[in-house]
């Protein structure tokens, strides 16, 4: 089986402390910026804080509905944030470096992902990242909607 990535960074003007609080808070920060013509769900099974967090994320992409068992993870915390569904072969990485003395943040989403056998897995391995980098600058604007200030300028 093949891969896929899909990166998609932008700068907002949040300190990164901010904005990696409403990232790790997966009951008031996180489902607010989901978009919500591609996520119809966020439901946390455990935890709920950050590292030992497990959620499951339903979603509706041009009528392709998946359901992701996500375990979170912070190998760096306050930097660096891992959702990770080991049996779908999907890793979603939210980073976040400090830019501006710290009054802004370069965020950068990024998911590796296990593409389906055969002709199928040719198709996402083309078609995915596009549609995926779609959905992250939209969750990065919503991001920056959530931080307070509406802005941010995505890359």
């Amino acid at each position: 089986m093949g891969m896929y990535q899909a990166k998609v960074s932008g700068i907002i003007d949040s300190p990164p402390e901010k904005l990696y609080a409403i990232l790790s808070d997966y009951h008031q920060g996180h489902p607010f910026i989901l978009p919500a013509g591609y996520f119809t769900g966020l439901t946390v099974t455990e935890g709920g804080q950050g590292e030992g967090t497990h959620i499951i994320v339903a979603m509706d992409v041009f009528g392709s509905k998946v359901e992701y068992q996500m375990k979170v993870t912070e190998p760096e915390p306050g930097r660096i944030l891992v959702e990770e569904d080991e049996s779908a072969g999907v890793i979603t990485t939210f980073t976040l470096d400090p830019l501006d003395g710290g009054r802004k943040t370069q965020v950068t989403i990024t998911t590796k992902a296990r593409t389906s056998p055969g002709l199928k897995g040719a198709v996402e391995k083309l078609v995915n990242p596009a549609v995926m980098r779609r959905i992250y600058r939209q969750e990065l604007g919503q991001l920056a909607a959530v931080a307070g200030n509406g802005r941010g300028a995505i890359l």
